[in-house]
């Protein structure tokens, strides 16, 4: 808006600010060390404060000297002032009617001196023009920035924050972007060029963009008012939040390095100020994440977690990150979990504490395997009531939701894995870590073991220091049962793996092979040296074992789907030397022993020899059936 109709006539001469002029000047102004020569009869007939100052100050010789030191705006919104009060042309927009409505406040503008002053007609371009263009209202905001106190009396912040609200709730086709704001030419040329192309072309999310361009304060009031309304749907604010961050958070490499690319603009910036202010953007983000679940990825979430471990967040913000990450941990990536440990504290690659903080959550989220609803006769269907429909449909939503459940405990299991794998490389990582992250899923939700073997070999093979309890402590939480033929021979041909396990492969194979009528191939020449080593000679040709024979109590051990039609032979025991005594070791370490199921599946006989050789001698008497 232009107000106004003369040319402009100020000049500077030597360091001072005049304006052409027939009368001599009679007024020295001087605002924040720039000084001007103006006169008093147009400036004071406006501007209430000027009048209260040279009443106060004494009249020299020839000038009155006015002091303006605090003056908001500066020179810039002092000169468009003093020009309006000289009738010369002015031009109000977005980027200036901040700066201009508190000088002319500072001022004392107001209808009371003269009717038709500058805060009136300010005031009627604001509400009429610059509050009704979306553009215009988010520069506007942004440029309150320079005066908060000034901006937050006046209500110009409160204002802008009301009409971007207002817009966003409403369709984009009936927001009109922008008045001064395409006439400057940034970013988008023109309100009728390819701004309001861009926009059409996405009507859900169209605002996102725009409004990452405010600072963390004004965002985060902004967002808050626009979720207040209720009418914006929660995946549409996860992904502004996911653009404001892109914008705004420093990129973090996978080593836990920031690159900052805000360095050039805050080089008078210590580190520690600017750590501090993306922490502060950080936990804002974070306290405007919405409560649905889904609304935001869970690699987003990762992200930002991974961020608040690197700029040292409160640990409030990062255990609600690992709340809602635990609520969708199914969609994440092993790499999204491998979070930088920054920690003085511990020595770790990745940081397995918030990880395992993950895991707790999930755990408590007391998901269920799925259930089926009751099924209706047909009769009844077609006589149910409105009411039973309603109910039939919240047991086949219930029955989806618990089913979706069960499915991302098998999705978490294959991650927990995969992530163990990657972690097991670290030589630094403590084995009570690597068991307890092995153990925080469902037994039930690894269908297969393979996953969990590499990871244990790739433990193995990097702590080479493991002493043989620590050994056989790592190796109970896998299920040899579970193993494919391929990890198995794998695992029979494994010497770092203790010999009970190499042994239980062993059996479990046998024990598959004699169910599927096979023949079991001969021993690894590694392993046959393993088992001399124990005194146990499986070369030896037992004495074959009749199908009516028994095996005395003592010496059975009853293995779970080892029954076959071919034998009636069920169940078997076997003991090996190096495990005649429970170690020390074998006690968890808050003094109590293993539960009586484990010690049931673990309990070694005291005939290893005798026992190994009715192992071989199944294998003979199913080949010879065959």
């Amino acid at each position: 808006m232009k107000l106004g109709s003369r040319p402009d006539t100020f000049y500077t001469s030597e360091a001072v600010r005049s304006i052409s002029s027939e009368v001599s000047s009679d007024l020295i102004i001087q605002v924040k060390g720039s000084r001007y020569l103006l006169h008093k009869f147009p400036l004071l007939s406006k501007c209430l404060r000027l009048q209260r100052l040279c009443s106060e100050s004494p009249e020299s010789s020839q000038h009155q000297i006015v002091q303006l030191p605090d003056f908001p705006g500066g020179i810039d919104a002092f000169e468009l002032c003093a020009k309006f009060c000289y009738g010369i042309t002015i031009t109000l927009s977005a980027y200036n009617i901040v700066a201009a409505r508190c000088a002319a406040e500072y001022l004392q503008m107001t209808e009371d001196v003269e009717k038709g002053n500058l805060i009136y007609k300010i005031e009627v371009f604001f509400n009429s023009c610059i509050l009704h263009g979306w553009r215009d209202s988010i520069v506007t905001l942004q440029s309150t920035k320079a005066f908060p106190l000034w901006s937050e009396d006046l209500g110009i912040t409160s204002r802008c924050i009301e009409a971007i609200a207002s817009k966003v709730l409403t369709h984009p086709s009936k927001v009109s972007l922008s008045h001064s704001y395409s006439r400057r030419g940034r970013d988008d040329i023109s309100c009728n060029g390819a701004e309001s192309q861009r926009h059409k072309a996405s009507t859900k999310g169209w605002w996102a963009e725009d409004m990452a361009e405010l600072g963390i304060d004004l965002y985060w009031r902004t967002m808050i008012a626009i979720k207040s309304g209720g009418k914006i749907p929660s995946n549409l604010v996860g992904e502004a939040l996911k653009i404001y961050a892109s914008r705004w958070l420093p990129n973090i490499s996978r080593n836990g390095r920031i690159n900052n690319h805000e360095a050039s603009d805050s080089d008078s910036d210590s580190a520690t100020e600017v750590t501090s202010k993306h922490r502060l953007l950080l936990e804002s983000i974070i306290s405007l994440l919405p409560a649905e679940k889904g609304s935001v990825s869970c690699s987003f979430l990762l992200k930002l977690l991974k961020a608040a471990n690197i700029l040292n967040a409160s640990s409030s913000s990062k255990m609600e990150l690992a709340r809602r990450v635990a609520l969708q941990l199914e969609e994440a990536t092993v790499s999204d979990l491998l979070i930088p440990c920054l920690s003085y504290t511990s020595d770790t690659l990745y940081d397995v504490d918030i990880v395992m903080t993950i895991l707790e959550q999930f755990k408590l989220q007391g998901q269920s395997p799925p259930t089926s609803p009751p099924r209706s006769k047909l009769g009844f269907e077609r006589r149910r009531s409105r009411s039973a429909e309603n109910i039939n449909f919240e047991l086949q939503e219930s029955r989806r939701s618990s089913s979706a459940s069960h499915g991302s405990k098998l999705k978490v299991a294959k991650l927990v894995d995969g992530y163990l794998q990657e972690i097991a490389k670290d030589v630094n990582l403590p084995l009570s870590k690597f068991i307890t992250i092995a153990e925080s899923v469902p037994e039930f939700s690894r269908l297969d073991h393979d996953d969990l073997y590499r990871a244990i070999d790739i433990y193995l093979k990097a702590h080479p220091d493991l002493n043989k309890c620590e050994r056989k402590r790592l190796c109970r939480i896998l299920d040899c049962k579970k193993l494919s033929m391929e990890a198995c021979m794998h695992a029979a041909r494994n010497e770092l793996l203790p010999l009970r396990v190499v042994v239980q492969v062993l059996f479990f194979e046998q024990a598959r092979a004699t169910m599927a009528g096979g023949k079991m191939t001969e021993l690894p020449s590694n392993i046959k040296a393993l088992l001399a080593g124990h005194g146990i000679d499986p070369s030896r040709p037992p004495p074959p074992l009749s199908t009516t024979s028994t095996i005395p109590g003592d010496d059975q051990w009853s293995i779970s789907g080892l029954k076959s039609p071919k034998s009636k032979l069920s169940t078997l025991r076997m003991k090996l030397a190096e495990d005649d005594e429970l170690d020390e070791n074998d006690l968890h370490p808050d003094g109590m022993g293993r539960t009586s199921k484990f010690k049931a599946f673990c309990a070694l006989p005291a005939r290893p020899k005798k026992m190994f050789s009715k192992l071989l001698s199944i294998n003979r008497s199913s080949s010879e059936k065959n």
